[in-house]
Parts: structure tokens; sequence; C-alpha cells
């Protein structure tokens, strides 16, 4: 218990347990342990360490952080007054032990307990000499040290992740543990040694590519080492989870940019090609983000799609097979790496976006096959998240409050689809400039409202929030190729990662249980229908002239500031969700 950060102090029965207790400082963790305990340390860590928790319990030992101490207070008080909870267990099948019986009181109290899964480790309160011999015979038989670090790994992770990185990268975790490093000083470096990798490749030399390529393999051992650390360590905060959870889209997409400017510095120009990737990696993403939120809490979740998936799963080739064609983020870096140091920054994007268009379709295919064959009910919450996901601004509020409600299941992303259609194709077959794209917009504006007045819980409504991605992205994206004013597509693509940050800190708010952003900065920049309309207007006013990439120079950097200061703001405050995202979406 010392080792673990405890003061050890001995009561002879429950009443004395109590005035300890009262007695402990209001702002420290206690813990309660039946002083016949056997078992692993780390069964004792995961049980009484895990921050994310604030009651938890393994056979004969409880915990409470400050918030249960007063749940925990209480259990004991009613335990000393009426006896209620004997001192000595009794021979039941359950966890008889005194911390056993006060988790209970304390979960029948409304303050949940949380009993971590031990696997082989040991924990346990014999009664006999017999139970004792085998408590003590099955902690002899497994080192938990080495459960410790297997279990600092994900259970589910990609096949490059898996047997490239996580064999040694968990030692380099439990080497930084022993020598107090934090995950979050681990996410740090992580991104520092990308965009020392990025400013690698911007050199264009073919020296700075080789040393980019291998910086950005060492930045995503750091990726997996501070989660690997966490996991090892009980280090879990909710800083770090979205440190860990920007820092990696901030990452991939300076290594982009950087790959741009080294190809310009040898006369190609590809920020065409970089703003593309990025605008359908994060398309995957918001797919993947979108599906989940509709699914996940749905009723009848089941699916002949998804009992297929279940039944390959059974077949262990087939699960690698089909986690390495969605292109995840192992081997996404990895084949940028080994790219970038052979090859060119054009050959790079050409296998990005070739890779990442196959998976989409993969991915996006088999979700909708599940979506049309499940006869799911959504939720009030799915229905709110994708709404949310949506990102609609006052434009589409006005619309939707005031405009025709569309009937059918499957009215939402029909009507969704018809306007980012139209918006990219007046983007594409408009002169540049021409205020024709304009009307266009505001057709957009228009029907991307209709499409959002209904709650979504159509089968397939979950296709709204990417198509309203698709949209306003390809547009930013065109008009600028289009524009063939200088610096424009670099304005484009810094405009698009304001944006992009905006909605993966609205995703991940959301996984926290804390709801979107607040509806004034979804206000304040716009929302997607009126940030491409102002894109359009830029375009039209500042037609062919370098005041275009001012224009849109200035408006990212209002959108990021107001994005970056709230999104901090939220972040480090007491009312931030613990976020800890176990699996890497696409």
């Amino acid at each position: 218990m010392r080792s673990l950060g405890f003061d050890v102090q001995v009561a002879a029965d429950v009443t004395e347990a109590a005035r300890l207790l009262s007695a402990a400082p209001a702002d420290r963790r206690v813990a309660l342990v039946d002083p016949r305990f056997v078992g692993h340390v780390h069964a004792l860590r995961l049980g009484l360490t895990d921050p994310r928790f604030s009651a938890a319990a393994v056979p004969g030992a409880l915990t409470a952080q400050p918030e249960a101490r007063p749940a925990l207070v209480r259990a004991l008080d009613a335990a000393a007054a009426d006896d209620g909870i004997p001192a000595e267990p009794g021979p039941t099948a359950a966890d008889g032990t005194v911390p056993g019986r006060l988790a209970v009181v304390m979960d029948a109290g409304g303050t949940p307990v949380q009993r971590p899964e031990l696997g082989s480790l040991v924990a346990a309160v014999p009664t006999d000499a017999a139970s004792r011999a085998a408590a003590e015979s099955g902690l002899a038989a497994v080192d938990d040290e080495a459960v410790r670090l297997r279990s600092a790994v994900k259970a589910h992770d990609g096949f490059f992740t898996t047997f490239f990185i996580s064999p040694y990268s968990r030692y380099i975790a439990r080497w930084c543990a022993r020598r107090g490093l934090t995950p979050n000083q681990v996410t740090t470096a992580s991104l520092l040694t990308a965009l020392i990798a990025a400013g690698s490749a911007a050199t264009g030399t073919r020296g700075g590519f080789v040393a980019a390529g291998v910086l950005l393999l060492l930045s995503f051992v750091l990726d997996c080492t501070d989660g690997q650390l966490a996991r090892y360590s009980l280090q879990y905060s909710t800083l770090g989870a979205w440190l860990d959870a920007t820092f990696d889209r901030a990452k991939e997409y300076a290594y982009y940019a950087g790959l741009a400017l080294g190809a310009a510095r040898g006369g190609d120009d590809v920020w065409a090609l970089a703003l593309g990737a990025m605008v359908l990696q994060a398309c995957r993403h918001v797919i993947d983000f979108s599906f989940n939120e509709a699914n996940h809490d749905a009723v009848a979740n089941s699916s002949p799609t998804a009992a297929l998936s279940s039944r390959l799963d059974s077949v262990g080739w087939t699960v690698w097979l089909r986690r390495m064609i969605v292109l995840p983020i192992g081997e996404r870096w990895a084949m940028i790496a080994v790219l970038t140091a052979v090859t060119t920054p054009r050959i790079v994007f050409y296998a990005l976006l070739v890779g990442c268009s196959f998976a989409a379709c993969y991915t996006t295919a088999g979700r909708l096959l599940r979506s049309l064959t499940r006869k799911a009910e959504r939720t009030d919450r799915a229905a709110r998240a994708l709404a949310d996901l949506a990102d609609c601004g006052p434009l589409n509020e006005a619309v939707a409050t005031f405009g025709p409600r569309l009937g059918g299941s499957w009215s939402a992303p029909v009507t969704a689809l018809l306007a980012g259609a139209l918006m990219i194709a007046s983007a594409l077959s408009q002169p540049f400039g021409s205020w024709h794209t304009i009307l266009a917009a505001v057709v957009y504006a228009m029907f991307s409202g209709m499409a959002v007045s209904r709650p979504l819980k159509g089968a397939l409504d979950w296709l709204v929030p990417p198509i309203f991605r698709a949209a306003e992205y390809c547009t930013v994206l065109i008009l600028a190729a289009r524009s063939d004013v200088p610096g424009a597509l670099p304005a484009a693509f810094g405009l698009v990662s304001a944006v992009a940050y905006h909605h993966y800190d609205t995703v991940y708010r959301i996984r926290g249980g804390t709801g979107a952003p607040p509806r004034w900065l979804v206000r304040t920049i716009g929302g997607h229908e009126g940030r491409t309309l102002v894109v359009t207007v830029l375009a039209a006013v500042c037609a062919r002239h370098t005041a275009f990439t001012v224009a849109l120079t200035a408006f990212a950097a209002a959108v990021a500031l107001v994005v970056l200061v709230e999104s901090i703001r939220f972040w480090v405050s007491s009312g931030a969700p613990a976020v800890h995202d176990e699996g890497e979406p696409a």
C-alpha cells in the first residue's frame, strides 16, 4: 500500500475505520483494505489508484476519491451505528469483506463503484488455510509485471502497431514511468518530433525527406508510448486525453504542409493534393464518428452484415486484413514515412489519396449495408449528437425553423447530398469569382437547413454530417485551386485546418458526455453553410487578385483564434470530460 502512495493505518473495527477516515485530509483519496488480503500489487494498483473513477473496488479493497468520500462515510456511519455491516465477513459467494459490502452499499446509494477486470491477477481474502494456500499459489504463478506490460498495450490495434511498434514501445513506456516522466510530456515530445519531421520535409532535399520519414516513425513510436505509459502507470488525465486526441491530427496535417513546402522548393506545386488528402482524411473520420454516435446506444442494434463481421472475427487472418484495409494511423504513417524517404511528395499524396479513397469506400459500404439491414430505433441522444456534428449555423437554423419540413426516412441524407452536389458542381463549373456560385451557396444553405429540419433518426441520417463536411471542405479546395492566385491554396489549407480542428473538438466533447461546443461559438464562426457562403463571396469580391489570399488567410486566422481560445478554455476547465480514446478511427 505504501508503494502505491497510501499512508497505512490499522483499524480494529468499523467504528475506528470511520474515525480514521474522518481524520484524513478532505482532498485525499482513501482506501479500506482487509488485512487478510492476498494478491498482486498490480491488482491493488488497478483497483485503488485509477484516477478516472471516483470509487473502485477489488475483492477485499475499496477506494474513494474526494467526491465519493461522503458516500463512503455514510456507509461506514451506518455500519458503525447499527452493526449492519459486520467486521467479520460471512461465507458468501460474493465479496463478503467489509470493503466489499461497503461497495455494495455505495452502489445502492447512487455512487457507482468501478470493479476493474483483473484477468489472471490474484485479489482474494482467504478465510482458511486451504484458500490462503490456493491464493498464494496463484500469486506465485503469475508475473504481475508481465501482466502490467501486456495490459499497457491496446487490446485492439492495427497490424503495424501491434507487430512493429508495441513489442518494444511498452518497454519505453516502463522506462519513462521509472524516471517520473508523464504521458503529457511524451505526447508533447511526439508533437515536437513530428513538427521537426515536417520542417525536414520542407527543406525539399533528399536528405531532408529521409530524415523526415525517420522522424515521423519516431513520432509515431512516441505517440504509442504515451498511451501505454498512461495505462502502465494509470496516469490518466483530461488534459492528456485532449492533447493526445488533437495532437495526432496536428502532427499529420503539419506533415502534409511540410511535404507541400518541400515540393514547392523543388518546383512542384502539390498544395492541392495536400489539401485534398487532408479533406479526405477528415471526411473519413467524420463518417466514423457519425456512424458510431448514431448507433452506439440504438435499440435492436444488429444486422446480417454485423453478424457476418462477427463470424469473420473468428478467423484470425481476416481480422488483420480488415484492419489493414482501412489504413489506420499506424499503416498510414508507415506508408507516408517510407514513401517520403524513397520517392517524391507528389507520389506520397497520390498514394494517400488512392489508399484513403479505397478505405473510405470499403468502410462506408459496410456501414451502409449495416444501416439498411438493421432494424434499429435511434435515440434522442443520437439525434442530438448528429445535429451537433452537422455544425449548422444561423442560416440553417432559420430555414429549419421557418422553412418547410421534409417527410420520409431518407429525406435528410438525400436533401443534404443534393445540396452538397449542387455546391461542389457550381464551384467546379462556374468561372472563378462568378456570382452564380454565391447563389449556389445560398441554395446550399437553404436545402441543408431543410435536411436538418427534423430529428436525425433515419437509417442513413448519419450521412448528413460527412456530406456537409465534404461540401464545405471541397468548395474551399476547388475555389482556391481554380483561383490561380499565389498563396491561395496554402491559405485554404489553413482555413480547412482551423475548421477541422473545430469539428474534431466537437467530436471529443460529445464523446466525453458534455455535449457540443456552445451555440454562440457555432454561430460566431458561421456554421458550415455560413463559412461556405463567406468563401464564395470572398472569391467573387477578390477574383483573380492577391486580395483573395489575404482574405482567406484573415478568415482562417479569425476562425482559428475563436475556436482555439474556446477549446483551450473548456479543456483546462474543471468541467472537461475525461476522454480516453482506446481506438483509432480510420
